[in-house]
């Protein structure tokens, strides 16, 4: 009936954005694998290969993430090394995640699982870019 078509598996925009994003992130894990990371670890690192500081509540923005799903991340990353969580002088409700020598020097070892994983999506480049700006397109108009 034409009444449930919007009931169809096949016409749901979300179902296709969320296999895609699971099947990327499977991609990614042979690669993090061999470095000890999660694709998580991993995304919160590229922030702070850029930033090398930043607090907590701007670095869940940037990743999209609760501090419920960062605290453990962050733990993990401080065990292993990567990073130092610091409580702000000037506020101590403010914490501080800052990259360590040994974080940035990972750096080096992850420097090509970009590339890899492009080629394993298999897009030429300006179906990539236009890929890139639609799916922002579709996130800025939710939040």
């Amino acid at each position: 009936m034409k009444e449930y078509d919007n009931l169809k598996l096949e016409n749901q925009l979300c179902f296709p954005l969320y296999a895609c994003s699971k099947e990327i992130i499977k991609k990614y894990k042979p690669y993090l694998d061999k470095i000890d990371l999660t694709y998580t670890q991993y995304i919160t690192m590229m922030v702070l290969w850029d930033k090398k500081e930043i607090n907590v509540k701007e670095l869940g923005e940037y990743l999209l993430l609760d501090s419920g799903t960062l605290t453990p991340v962050l733990k993990r990353l401080e065990q292993k090394g990567y990073i130092e969580r610091n409580r702000a002088k000037k506020d101590e409700r403010n914490l501080i995640i800052s990259i360590t020598k040994l974080g940035i020097q990972l750096k080096d070892k992850v420097k090509d699982i970009p590339d890899s994983i492009s080629k394993c999506v298999n897009l030429e480049e300006k179906d990539a870019i236009q890929l890139y700006k639609l799916l922002y397109k579709v996130l800025n108009s939710l939040k």
